[in-house]
């Protein structure tokens, strides 16, 4: 058996951005328990720790070489913006009754997202670095900052549209102050990864078509049967597209200006990139490449050499070789749709438990990669002899717009009976005891545990969820404002939906529920309100259900502090093997 407390302790790392002059590399990396910023060599050497906070920070560098950082307190998601000094930082935007986030800098001019207005719309703020002086863009709605254009004139912005699967990219003067709209249309399309090559702006879209492709002034530019996203260095002389097969990862090396492949970028295995960041010069390409039997590390490029260099290597007391890959297959739902599904089993005959885990979102989608809510909680399950289903069910991203939409509102229950139908396939398998076949999921993840025991109590030994919906009502009433538009067009509005989103609420049905459930929850949670947890867990407590609550104090919608973690996992499996007799 693989300890779990040894796989919560493996740590991971990510770029986040070159130094001004490409010599360094600004590094996450939560070996201290959270992720905090390190520099790497750009040329390889060791890590040097540069902040030691309790909560996790994310930085970029700023052109005079300094480097800014944002950070919130307890989970709570109202990030603040830092200066990091010698041994010290001070606020560049800082006050905690709002949110500061998507930061992007470029010259002078540093440029954000923010909700202070009125706390619910997001406008902006490209602010002076120079003499201070602010500059507003009031677009109205839930914005963030995309992308600065290498001349520091544009800032590309991003707002979510009113129907699901749909946004727009405007283009914001620094110099004028006018705002242009960058992306009409008229279907529900979606916009991502701007960025400028040759003096045009390259993003990617699925308008018109089923997946992402790579476009130019409306004209596709490359594409693929997967979706495609890209990136590019600062002056728009190197292009990447980065394709999504199926969950796995292919980087691809473009010519700006014909668009022609010019060849793969070499991986370190079958798996998940992250987080692609340019050197200043396009020389280097750094990103971080994990996969379900290896954690998360930094690589570096270099692309006139055709070299990729390991930069990290996080430390851990874990022999990865005992880690188990999954196989990739696919299952017939109630509707004959085909929905995929990474399985992974022990060593031996079986019949094996089955722990089904369903991914958060719901846009959102299972990738094969070392996630610190499923991988250690996945292989120290399998260890014990336990098997993993990880289906991606219906309203998943990555295989396109239409199978994206199909949970939209009314249909959110078809994706409940996808994990009804991927039971009866697990049942089928010789190898799975599907009479103690439990479900894991987190956020949305949680909705789907707790709908998938109160519309299917005959199928399911047991729950496990963290930060769950129990009422999408009570939910959509009392997440923060700002989120509540987001939300409304993928569930339903309480103006026009409030019947159905009652019917498809597992509150409403928990009469039905007899499974054991354990629950975990951030009181600082403002997305999934601490409410939805304390009220089921009530209620199931008073009908004699075999129930658990964690709340932790010091967190909100993700766990992100080691200690956390590790007890929220071990109370988590000890919960299980007691509920089941394993």
């Amino acid at each position: 058996m693989i300890p779990l407390q040894s796989l919560l302790e493996l740590r991971q790392a990510l770029p986040l951005d070159f130094s001004p002059a490409g010599d360094y590399l600004l590094v996450g990396s939560n070996g201290p328990g959270t992720q905090q910023l390190f520099f790497a060599p750009a040329q390889g050497g060791d890590l040097l720790q540069l902040t030691d906070f309790e909560e996790p920070v994310s930085g970029l560098f700023l052109s005079d070489g300094s480097i800014l950082f944002e950070m919130d307190q307890g989970g709570n998601e109202r990030t603040q913006l830092y200066v990091l000094g010698e041994g010290t930082y001070a606020p560049i935007v800082a006050d905690a009754r709002f949110i500061h986030r998507t930061p992007h800098a470029r010259g002078e001019t540093l440029a954000y997202a923010t909700n202070r207005g009125n706390g619910v719309d997001f406008e902006i703020v490209a602010l002076s670095l120079v003499d201070g002086h602010e500059q507003t863009f009031d677009l109205r709605g839930n914005l963030g900052v995309e992308a600065i254009s290498p001349d520091g004139r544009w800032i590309a912005v991003e707002r979510l549209g009113t129907r699901s699967g749909d946004n727009d990219i405007f283009l914001c003067d620094v110099e004028t102050g006018d705002v242009a709209h960058a992306t009409p249309h008229d279907e529900p399309a979606e916009f991502y990864t701007p960025v400028w090559v040759g003096g045009s702006l390259v993003l990617a879209s699925n308008a018109g078509r089923d997946t992402f492709a790579l476009v130019r002034d409306g004209e596709v530019v490359y594409g693929t049967d997967w979706d495609v996203f890209c990136a590019a260095d600062d002056d728009g002389r190197v292009l990447l597209a980065l394709a999504n097969e199926d969950g796995y990862s292919r980087l691809t090396l473009l010519d700006p200006a014909t668009f022609d492949v010019l060849g793969d970028v070499p991986l370190p295995g079958r798996g998940v990139v992250e987080h692609p960041v340019f050197s200043p010069g396009g020389e280097y390409l750094a990103f971080s490449f994990s996969s379900p039997v290896e954690p998360r590390d930094v690589y570096i490029y270099d692309i006139e050499d055709d070299e990729l260099v390991r930069v990290t290597t996080s430390p851990g007391e874990v022999d990865v070789d005992e880690l188990v890959e999954p196989t990739l297959h696919r299952f017939e739902s109630f509707d004959g749709e085909s929905i995929p599904v990474f399985l992974f089993e022990p060593p031996g005959d079986g019949p094996f438990p089955v722990v089904v885990t369903v991914h958060g979102g719901p846009e959102s989608q299972y990738l094969p990669w070392f996630a610190p809510s499923f991988a250690p909680l996945t292989q120290h399950l399998v260890s014990r002899g336990y098997a993993v289903a990880a289906p991606n069910v219906r309203g998943s991203t990555g295989y396109g717009k239409r199978y994206q939409a199909l949970d939209d509102v009314e249909k959110r229950l078809d994706a409940v009976q996808d994990l009804a139908a991927l039971h009866d396939w697990l049942a089928a398998r010789p190898t799975i005891d599907a009479s103690r076949a439990v479900v894991y999921g987190r956020s949305y993840g949680g909705y789907m545990v707790l709908a998938a025991l109160a519309f299917q109590p005959e199928r399911w030994a047991a729950g496990l969820e963290a930060v769950g919906i129990s009422s999408l009502v009570t939910f959509l009433q009392n997440t923060s404002e700002y989120r509540r538009a987001a939300r409304e067009r993928e569930y339903g509005s309480l103006e026009h939906d409030v019947d159905f989103l009652l019917h498809a609420s597992p509150m409403t049905h928990i009469d039905a529920i007899r499974a054991p459930l354990f629950i975990q929850h951030g009181r600082n949670d403002p997305r999934v309100p601490v409410s939805e947890s304390e009220h089921i867990y009530d209620v199931l407590q008073q009908k004699g259900i075999p129930c658990e609550l964690l709340v932790f104090e010091d967190e909100g919608h993700t766990v992100e502090k080691l200690e956390n973690r590790i007890e929220a996992f071990t109370r988590m499996v000890a919960f299980l093997e007691r509920v089941l007799g394993t």
